[in-house]
């Protein structure tokens, strides 16, 4: 038997509200410019704690030992979360939307004079008209506006914000960024161009630049399969060709012992450009991956999978690129031709699968699937002087660049509130207008209160009336009045509008609760 624990109405009701309350306060501390550090201790980090100024971090790592307030806590971390997935950042204004929809509608429903499933309903209409509208109030980007989306996600930091944003503008809207630990202090970023493959060489002697310890071949001839070659005479019908003609091949695919020691041995005694790395990654993303590098340099990918037969192998089957680089752990292959009309069905194939995956792993694999065939790769390298620093650093990076990504593909909003607190003043007068107004408030009211501004004052000034603009707002880093978007404070539309969406739907499942059960605790 698995004994449970029963709470009903309101008593149940105000043990949620006691989680929420408890994790928002936390996390909503580090929102905006002035926001606030959290410190946590954690058998997760870096010498069993941690500092951050990063909302997703601390929602992840909050739990309550009463078992009804962690289960709003749980659903809390679900808003951050589907924040976070889609849209890379806005846990923290996703957790505040959250907190006020909730304490607002369970004051309402306090009186028992409205129909709670009337309220929900009206609820998550009005928010569908509140996205629609900041979807048409969205602005597109350019390089200087991305500079000022990443600086803000990465807390003000604009040496941050400009290296990030320079970073996007060098791989492209479909090219892929991603953010590693950096050996030194320094904090830098590189950009790979081509298809860059977790892939080294498997022979040392394949090598021809030994200044750099890699195999370089330019002009050459690209050979894919996911079938063990046992034997060399299994290939004999393109390396004869290929020696005949001083031409050189790469071959992508798992190689015995004898064939890579034959092709070695010729490599160094008959001075043949030839080089052998495996299949990049495991199971099936091999598959997808080993197909997309086909596409991409235009070879036929000899898979066990379909029933191919490698002895079937012509000249006509085998690829090209400008120039490839094997290096001990990675290779880049370099076609400098414009992409193929498959390549672009293909990126636009995946990036429709990406919006109907809700995995966040599954999607990333997407989006490397993308970056490969696009031929751009980015890594920002997050250097530091401690543990404890880089982590707090790499959470920043790691939200800015999501962010920046988001701006790109949505374009941007005024940021620091304002987008919001604009939707607050369009709505009329009902229950759930009113839950919404206060809902949509909440977050310039935070940032105002994290600076220790006057709230009533700068909102008496910021609010719409004859004379005041819809960009209109206040910089709270700088304590003075004017456009938002000249003077840099935005946000991407993706994340405000991901932040609404996520909020109302756990609000509302929490405001439609009755009936709380737990496991019997001693």
């Amino acid at each position: 038997m698995n004994p449970k624990e029963l709470h009903f109405d309101q008593e149940g009701r105000d043990k949620l509200l006691e989680g929420i309350t408890l994790m928002s306060k936390a996390v909503k501390s580090t929102l905006g410019p002035s926001g606030h550090t959290v410190m946590m201790e954690s058998p997760n980090h870096t010498k069993g704690m941690t500092i951050t100024k990063d909302g997703v971090t601390v929602a992840k790592n909050f739990d309550l030992e009463d078992p009804v307030a962690n289960l709003a806590v749980s659903l809390m971390k679900e808003a951050a979360s589907l924040t976070a997935l889609s849209a890379g950042d806005g846990t923290t204004t996703a957790i505040v939307l959250t907190e006020a929809i909730i304490k607002n509608g369970m004051n309402l429903l306090k009186d028992n004079k409205i129909n709670v499933n009337v309220l929900i309903k009206d609820i998550q209409s009005l928010s569908e008209d509140i996205i629609s509208k900041l979807d048409e109030s969205s602005k597109n980007v350019d390089g200087e506006t991305l500079k000022d989306v990443a600086t803000i996600s990465a807390n003000n930091d604009k040496d941050l914000g400009d290296m990030i944003a320079d970073a996007y503008n060098e791989i492209g809207k479909d090219g892929k960024l991603t953010v590693e630990n950096s050996k030194t202090d320094k904090t830098y970023y590189e950009i790979t161009k081509g298809i860059k493959i977790d892939r080294g060489y498997s022979s040392k002697l394949f090598i021809n630049n030994h200044r750099n310890d890699e195999c370089i071949l330019d002009d050459v001839y690209v050979l894919m399969t996911d079938m063990e070659i046992t034997n060399i005479l299994q290939i004999e019908s393109v390396l004869k060709p290929i020696i005949n003609k001083n031409k050189k091949l790469l071959i992508i695919g798992n190689c015995a012992g004898n064939v890579t020691n034959t092709l070695a041995a010729n490599v160094v005694q008959n001075n043949l450009k030839l080089c052998n790395i495996m299949p990049p990654s495991f199971g099936y993303k091999t598959n997808e991956l080993m197909s997309d590098i086909a596409l991409a340099t235009g070879a036929t990918y000899f898979s066990e999978s379909q029933g191919d037969n490698i002895g079937m192998l012509t000249m006509d089957d085998l690829g090209h690129a400008d120039k490839v680089v094997v290096g001990k752990n990675e290779t880049t292959i370099i076609k400098d031709s414009e992409s193929s009309a498959y390549i672009t069905t293909r990126i636009e194939e995946l990036k429709e699968q990406k919006e109907n995956n809700t995995n966040k792993g599954e999607r990333d694999f997407i989006d490397e699937r993308i970056a490969l065939l696009t031929g751009k790769v980015g890594v920002i390298y997050v250097g530091a002087n401690s543990d404890i620093e880089q982590k707090e650093k790499y959470d920043r990076v790691e939200d800015a660049s999501c962010a920046v990504k988001s701006a790109i593909e949505e374009g941007i909003l005024p940021g620091g509130g304002i987008a919001l607190l604009r939707c607050a003043e369009d709505l009329e007068e009902g229950a759930a207008q009113d839950v919404l107004y206060e809902a949509l408030i909440a977050p310039i009211e935070q940032i105002l209160t994290n600076a220790g501004e006057d709230i009533k004052e700068i909102r008496d000034k910021v609010c719409s009336c004859a004379d005041v603009p819809y960009n209109f707002g206040y910089d709270v880093k700088n304590k003075k009045f004017g456009d938002m978007y000249e003077m840099g404070i935005i946000d991407p539309a993706k994340v405000t509008k991901n932040a609404l969406k996520n909020a109302v739907s756990v609000a509302t499942t929490i405001l439609s609760t009755n009936a709380i059960m737990t496991m019997k605790r001693k």
